[in-house]
């Protein structure tokens, strides 16, 4: 049986949020597309290090895609998934920013 996922928050805020993320062998993350309540999501995932067989980022749309190790996708817009990882561990440095949300103090009568 294939070890969890381990994740850890290193900043959390409304807009900003950063993560390290190991996903372990045998693990894979099937299609999905995040859901947020209000705003625009964007993601730039950094693979740390990339598991010795499998474990490939896969998306409908990338913003950018800089050598297969650093991507900025709408993970609220378009599918993405991470195929099987065969052999070894990825490792991800994820930045999740929310754009766009409302913010009742800025708002002009």
């Amino acid at each position: 049986m294939p070890a969890n996922v381990k994740t850890r928050i290193l900043f959390h805020s409304r807009r900003l949020n950063i993560y390290l993320v190991r996903y372990p062998e045998g693990h894979k993350v099937g299609p999905h597309v995040d859901m947020v309540s209000e705003g625009r999501l964007y993601k730039l995932n950094c693979v740390l290090a990339k598991p010795k067989a499998g474990g490939e980022f896969i998306c409908e749309k990338n913003i950018f895609n800089l050598f297969g190790r650093v991507y900025l996708f709408r993970p609220d817009l378009y599918q993405h998934r991470v195929s099987k990882i065969e052999r070894g561990n990825r490792w991800l440095l994820s930045f999740a920013l929310t754009s766009g949300l409302h913010n009742p103090s800025r708002t002009v009568p």
